[in-house]
């Protein structure tokens, strides 16, 4: 298992850079553009998260991990935060069949980061928001 790590300031404007570090470990091993489009799309929509709420007016640090594995060929992307404790994954799902006038606000983004996901998992420990993505890879991983 290869894994590298990014430690960056929770704010939006660091997304393309968050999005670089991410893209540029998917493309090292051979990852589909198929499933690089929904990682970054999975990526993105956790991150924007993070940075818009998880430290409220304040600021602060979030970590990226990026995890690669070839038995079976999988990526695993987690991350950190020390912002409020938020579990976005026991959110109910948002009615996709409602017309967005008729929808609640929010939800769409945790939604679909687990459609195009194989895993979505979070937990709170040791004062920390850990949030962690897996896809399952087809094929082999150079």
């Amino acid at each position: 298992m290869k894994l590298q790590e990014l430690k960056i300031q929770a704010a939006v404007n660091n997304l393309s850079k968050v999005q670089q570090f991410v893209e540029s470990r998917l493309e090292e091993v051979g990852c589909t553009l198929r499933d690089q489009m929904q990682i970054a799309l999975a990526v993105e929509e956790i991150f924007v998260n993070i940075a818009h709420y998880a430290y409220g007016p304040e600021s602060g640090e979030a970590q990226v991990r990026v995890e690669t594995a070839r038995d079976p060929a999988r990526i695993i992307i987690t991350f950190t935060d020390r912002g409020k404790p938020y579990d976005p994954v026991a959110r109910e799902d948002p009615d996709v069949t409602l017309s967005a006038e008729k929808r609640k606000i929010g939800g769409l983004g945790i939604f679909l980061a687990k459609k195009t996901m194989d895993d979505v998992t979070y937990e709170y420990k040791d004062g920390q928001n850990i949030l962690r993505l897996t896809k399952n890879l087809k094929g082999t991983l150079v």
